[in-house]
Protein backbone atom coordinates (compact mmCIF):
# COMPACT_ATOMS: atom_id res chain seq x y z
CA UNK A 1 0.00 0.00 0.00
CA UNK A 2 0.92 3.47 -0.77
CA UNK A 3 -0.27 6.93 0.77
CA UNK A 4 0.38 10.58 -0.27
CA UNK A 5 0.11 12.94 2.55
CA UNK A 6 -0.09 17.01 1.50
CA UNK A 7 1.72 18.86 3.87
CA UNK A 8 1.61 22.84 2.06
CA UNK A 9 3.79 24.13 -0.20
CA UNK A 10 5.82 21.35 -2.16
CA UNK A 11 5.91 19.03 1.16
CA UNK A 12 4.96 15.76 0.81
CA UNK A 13 4.94 11.92 2.77
CA UNK A 14 4.59 9.31 0.57
CA UNK A 15 4.78 5.67 2.88
CA UNK A 16 5.24 2.90 0.85
CA UNK A 17 5.40 -0.74 2.68
CA UNK A 18 7.28 0.19 6.05
CA UNK A 19 9.26 3.24 4.55
CA UNK A 20 8.56 6.91 5.03
CA UNK A 21 9.95 9.06 2.10
CA UNK A 22 9.86 13.03 2.53
CA UNK A 23 9.89 15.15 -0.58
CA UNK A 24 10.90 19.09 0.26
CA UNK A 25 10.01 18.96 4.02
CA UNK A 26 9.27 22.98 4.05
CA UNK A 27 7.66 22.47 7.49
CA UNK A 28 8.20 24.93 10.06
CA UNK A 29 8.66 27.78 8.39
CA UNK A 30 5.63 27.13 5.92
CA UNK A 31 2.51 29.26 7.45
CA UNK A 32 -0.01 26.86 6.00
CA UNK A 33 1.90 23.59 6.89
CA UNK A 34 -0.77 21.71 9.49
CA UNK A 35 2.53 20.20 11.42
CA UNK A 36 5.81 20.87 12.85
CA UNK A 37 9.01 19.29 11.91
CA UNK A 38 9.34 17.05 15.44
CA UNK A 39 6.23 15.53 13.91
CA UNK A 40 6.96 13.78 11.21
CA UNK A 41 9.78 11.30 10.78
CA UNK A 42 11.35 10.13 7.47
CA UNK A 43 13.73 6.94 6.57
CA UNK A 44 14.20 8.87 2.96
CA UNK A 45 14.36 12.71 2.35
CA UNK A 46 14.14 13.43 -1.27
CA UNK A 47 14.96 16.96 -2.70
CA UNK A 48 14.17 19.31 -6.27
CA UNK A 49 16.25 21.55 -5.48
CA UNK A 50 17.89 23.75 -2.38
CA UNK A 51 16.01 27.24 -2.15
CA UNK A 52 15.13 27.43 1.89
CA UNK A 53 11.22 26.96 0.82
CA UNK A 54 12.24 23.19 0.06
CA UNK A 55 15.39 22.47 1.73
CA UNK A 56 13.01 23.24 4.62
CA UNK A 57 13.83 21.27 7.95
CA UNK A 58 15.98 18.27 6.36
CA UNK A 59 18.68 18.95 8.71
CA UNK A 60 16.62 18.62 11.55
CA UNK A 61 14.21 15.89 10.50
CA UNK A 62 17.73 13.76 9.16
CA UNK A 63 19.61 14.51 12.33
CA UNK A 64 16.66 13.35 14.30
CA UNK A 65 15.94 10.43 12.36
CA UNK A 66 18.95 9.60 10.92
CA UNK A 67 17.30 9.81 7.50
CA UNK A 68 19.10 9.27 4.18
CA UNK A 69 18.85 12.43 1.70
CA UNK A 70 18.84 11.76 -1.56
CA UNK A 71 19.76 14.48 -4.17
CA UNK A 72 21.53 16.05 -7.02
CA UNK A 73 25.67 15.86 -6.26
CA UNK A 74 26.33 19.55 -5.10
CA UNK A 75 23.45 19.52 -2.90
CA UNK A 76 24.14 16.39 -1.63
CA UNK A 77 27.62 17.22 -0.95
CA UNK A 78 26.16 20.36 0.96
CA UNK A 79 24.31 18.10 2.98
CA UNK A 80 27.05 15.79 4.02
CA UNK A 81 29.49 18.90 4.57
CA UNK A 82 26.38 19.34 7.64
CA UNK A 83 27.35 15.84 8.80
CA UNK A 84 24.21 14.01 7.06
CA UNK A 85 23.46 11.10 5.23
CA UNK A 86 23.64 11.64 1.58
CA UNK A 87 23.07 9.63 -1.74
CA UNK A 88 24.66 11.87 -4.45
CA UNK A 89 22.51 11.46 -7.52
CA UNK A 90 22.24 13.79 -11.06
CA UNK A 91 19.66 14.56 -14.00
CA UNK A 92 19.04 11.91 -15.95
CA UNK A 93 19.96 9.02 -13.45
CA UNK A 94 18.38 6.47 -11.34
CA UNK A 95 19.07 4.25 -8.24
CA UNK A 96 17.32 1.46 -6.85
CA UNK A 97 16.37 2.02 -2.60
CA UNK A 98 14.71 -0.05 -0.55
CA UNK A 99 11.64 1.66 -1.49
CA UNK A 100 11.43 2.07 -4.79
CA UNK A 101 13.62 3.71 -7.53
CA UNK A 102 14.08 7.66 -7.76
CA UNK A 103 14.82 9.53 -10.88
CA UNK A 104 15.76 12.75 -11.36
CA UNK A 105 14.16 14.88 -14.52
CA UNK A 106 15.38 18.36 -15.61
CA UNK A 107 13.04 21.68 -14.17
CA UNK A 108 14.04 25.14 -15.02
CA UNK A 109 14.61 26.87 -12.15
CA UNK A 110 17.62 28.00 -9.61
CA UNK A 111 19.54 26.26 -7.04
CA UNK A 112 21.07 27.85 -3.98
CA UNK A 113 21.38 28.00 0.03
CA UNK A 114 20.51 30.84 1.70
CA UNK A 115 23.81 32.03 2.01
CA UNK A 116 23.89 31.98 -1.78
CA UNK A 117 25.99 28.82 -2.26
CA UNK A 118 25.29 27.23 -5.81
CA UNK A 119 24.34 23.79 -5.06
CA UNK A 120 23.46 22.30 -8.37
CA UNK A 121 20.83 22.24 -11.15
CA UNK A 122 17.32 22.01 -9.82
CA UNK A 123 14.97 18.82 -10.86
CA UNK A 124 11.98 17.06 -10.99
CA UNK A 125 11.71 14.18 -9.19
CA UNK A 126 10.16 10.78 -10.32
CA UNK A 127 9.67 8.00 -7.70
CA UNK A 128 9.12 3.98 -8.77
CA UNK A 129 7.12 2.19 -6.53
CA UNK A 130 5.89 -1.62 -6.96
CA UNK A 131 4.44 -0.41 -10.35
CA UNK A 132 2.86 2.71 -8.94
CA UNK A 133 4.80 5.67 -10.12
CA UNK A 134 4.70 9.86 -8.74
CA UNK A 135 6.27 12.79 -10.52
CA UNK A 136 6.99 15.48 -8.41
CA UNK A 137 7.67 18.55 -10.60
CA UNK A 138 9.95 20.10 -8.33
CA UNK A 139 9.85 24.09 -9.04
CA UNK A 140 9.59 24.38 -12.66
CA UNK A 141 8.49 26.43 -15.61
CA UNK A 142 6.64 24.36 -18.38
CA UNK A 143 8.77 22.13 -20.36
CA UNK A 144 7.99 20.36 -23.73
CA UNK A 145 10.01 17.33 -22.37
CA UNK A 146 7.14 17.22 -19.93
CA UNK A 147 5.41 15.19 -23.04
CA UNK A 148 8.79 12.77 -23.31
CA UNK A 149 8.47 11.93 -19.41
CA UNK A 150 4.82 11.05 -19.70
CA UNK A 151 5.28 8.92 -22.77
CA UNK A 152 8.10 6.91 -21.38
CA UNK A 153 7.19 6.55 -17.56
CA UNK A 154 2.93 5.98 -17.24
CA UNK A 155 3.04 8.52 -14.47
CA UNK A 156 0.14 8.00 -11.74
CA UNK A 157 0.00 10.89 -9.68
CA UNK A 158 1.60 13.85 -10.92
CA UNK A 159 2.04 16.68 -8.39
CA UNK A 160 2.40 20.14 -10.49
CA UNK A 161 3.12 23.35 -9.06
CA UNK A 162 0.49 26.36 -10.11
CA UNK A 163 1.61 29.49 -8.05
CA UNK A 164 2.82 31.62 -11.24
CA UNK A 165 5.87 34.14 -10.65
CA UNK A 166 8.26 31.70 -9.64
CA UNK A 167 6.77 28.60 -11.19
CA UNK A 168 4.47 27.62 -13.89
CA UNK A 169 0.81 29.20 -13.48
CA UNK A 170 -2.38 27.64 -13.81
CA UNK A 171 -2.39 28.07 -17.96
CA UNK A 172 0.94 26.30 -18.01
CA UNK A 173 0.00 23.65 -15.48
CA UNK A 174 -2.64 22.61 -17.92
CA UNK A 175 -0.82 22.17 -20.81
CA UNK A 176 2.21 20.28 -18.60
CA UNK A 177 -1.19 17.94 -17.66
CA UNK A 178 -1.89 17.44 -21.79
CA UNK A 179 1.94 17.04 -22.12
CA UNK A 180 2.28 14.35 -18.90
CA UNK A 181 -1.13 12.41 -19.25
CA UNK A 182 -1.09 11.64 -15.53
CA UNK A 183 -4.38 9.02 -14.20
CA UNK A 184 -3.98 12.03 -11.61
CA UNK A 185 -3.38 15.30 -10.98
CA UNK A 186 -2.39 17.37 -7.21
CA UNK A 187 -1.47 20.59 -7.79
CA UNK A 188 0.92 22.11 -5.46
CA UNK A 189 3.52 25.44 -4.54
CA UNK A 190 0.70 27.62 -3.79
CA UNK A 191 -1.21 30.17 -1.35
CA UNK A 192 1.77 30.22 0.71
CA UNK A 193 3.14 33.35 0.10
CA UNK A 194 0.87 36.18 -1.53
CA UNK A 195 3.07 36.69 -4.02
CA UNK A 196 2.18 32.65 -5.10
CA UNK A 197 -1.85 33.05 -4.46
CA UNK A 198 -3.70 30.55 -6.75
CA UNK A 199 -6.69 28.69 -7.29
CA UNK A 200 -6.34 25.35 -6.99
CA UNK A 201 -10.43 24.74 -7.22
CA UNK A 202 -10.19 26.79 -10.45
CA UNK A 203 -6.97 24.50 -11.54
CA UNK A 204 -8.66 21.20 -10.43
CA UNK A 205 -11.94 22.12 -12.45
CA UNK A 206 -10.16 22.89 -15.43
CA UNK A 207 -8.76 19.68 -15.46
CA UNK A 208 -11.51 17.85 -15.46
CA UNK A 209 -12.79 19.60 -18.54
CA UNK A 210 -9.98 18.35 -20.03
CA UNK A 211 -11.50 14.68 -19.22
CA UNK A 212 -8.69 14.00 -17.31
CA UNK A 213 -8.49 13.40 -12.96
CA UNK A 214 -7.28 15.83 -10.78
CA UNK A 215 -7.59 16.75 -6.74
CA UNK A 216 -7.04 19.36 -4.83
CA UNK A 217 -5.22 18.25 -1.42
CA UNK A 218 -6.37 20.11 1.87
CA UNK A 219 -3.00 20.60 3.68
CA UNK A 220 -2.19 17.55 5.90
CA UNK A 221 -4.83 14.97 3.83
CA UNK A 222 -3.61 11.51 3.05
CA UNK A 223 -5.07 9.50 -0.09
CA UNK A 224 -4.06 5.85 -0.92
CA UNK A 225 -2.54 5.57 -4.64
Amino acid sequence: MTKLTYFGHSAFLVEHDKYKILIDPFLDGNPLSPVKANQVSADFIVLSHGHGDHYGDSEKIAKRCNSLIIAVNELANYVASKGLKAHNMHIGGSYEFPFGRVKFTIAHHGSSSGEGEYLGEPAGILLFLNGKTIYHAGDTSLFYDMKLIGEMYNIDVALLPIGDNFTMGLQDALKAVEFLNPKLTIPMHYNTFPVIKADADKFVEEVLKMNKKARKLNFGETIEL
